[in-house]
């Protein structure tokens, strides 16, 4: 099984990371991920992993396709892959207009065929050839990545629902998926269609170890009520039959009234998307991700009272919570 961190971690400098992942291996930890939004930037963090943690697969979850050129994007993830010792993910998703259009000044039409574009261009690149010619969303006048690493990258796309699920399935060697809970994975892993065998499934999940209830469905709800209120994850969690449970926060959030959104996201959603309890009881509750069909979980580590903040807080939190334990 796998089993992986997101990194940066809350609260700890980038250059303090380095004991940190040093530890990763002996702790059963097999994998780092990183996002991208508006904070580090996807790739960064990764190559400094390879450097202070050689051996440990590294994936992004994810990179938009619209903010690096396909050629670019190409030889990053070669880059990153020539330096690393380990397998290199390359997860890329649409993303959306408050990063695409509102902060980097690109449009962000078309997102479903600007992702099967780019994965394609990717997947050509990494084997090697020459990538030459019209795809619906962009126009290659000849690429070939002169330094093909000697082990390919694999490419990943961040999906939601059946759509590009199907088309992670299709045109990828899996998906990447968060903000689930355990009951909605059977109907995310059977929406990859009959593609789905060989097709890795990954989650990032969001884990605050901690007994004080209160504290973790406060920390939940901060997190959750913009997610929830994001045009493709309110979409996503109606196709997943939440429709009642979301509509208050949905209606105050439209109603201009973010702390009214905040209070009317139910307890019971709270502890399905947000893994919390003593380590024992978010080791159980990931276990349950993984036995409904999670491949890789990865955890988005969130700050808990029990194991205070910092480098020592994260290390403390993250032996808890490990697989080797």
């Amino acid at each position: 099984m796998r089993y992986g961190v997101n990194i940066p971690l809350i609260g700890v400098p980038l250059p303090d990371h380095e004991p940190l992942l040093r530890e990763l291996a002996g702790l059963g930890y097999t994998d780092v991920w990183t996002g991208e939004a508006a904070g580090h930037d996807g790739f960064t963090p990764l190559a400094l992993a390879a450097a202070w943690a050689p051996g440990l697969r590294l994936g992004t979850a994810v990179v938009p396709a619209f903010t690096r050129g396909p050629a670019l994007l190409a030889m990053t993830a070669a880059t990153l892959a020539e330096a690393a010792q380990g397998e290199v993910v390359v997860g890329i998703g649409s993303s959306g207009p408050p990063f695409v259009d509102r902060i980097n000044g690109i449009s962000s039409a078309d997102p479903y065929r600007r992702v099967r574009d780019t994965a394609r261009f990717l997947r050509h690149a990494f084997d090697g050839r020459t990538v030459r010619g019209r795809f619906d969303s962009f126009t290659i006048d000849g690429f070939r990545l002169p330094h093909v690493p000697v082990r390919r990258p694999r490419v990943m796309i961040g999906a939601l629902r059946p759509g590009m699920l199907r088309l992670a399935a299709r045109e990828s060697d899996g998906a990447i998926t968060n903000f689930l809970a355990v009951g909605d994975v059977p109907a995310v892993a059977d929406a990859l269609g009959p593609a789905r065998p060989g097709k890795e499934l990954v989650a990032r999940l969001y884990v605050c170890p901690t007994r004080d209830r209160t504290y973790a469905r406060q920390m939940g709800r901060r997190l959750l009520v913009g997610i929830l209120n994001a045009r493709t994850y309110s979409a996503f969690h109606a196709w997943l039959g939440r429709e009642d449970a979301l509509k208050a926060t949905w209606q105050a959030w439209a109603d201009g009234d973010p702390a009214r959104a905040a209070d009317a996201v139910p307890d019971e959603v709270v502890d399905d998307l947000l893994v919390h309890g003593s380590p024992e009881e978010c080791r159980a509750h990931i276990a349950r991700f993984v036995e409904a069909g999670i491949d890789t979980p990865f955890l988005h580590l969130l700050p808990a009272p029990e194991t205070g903040g910092g480098p020592q807080g994260a290390l403390r939190a993250l032996s808890a919570l490990a697989p080797a334990r």
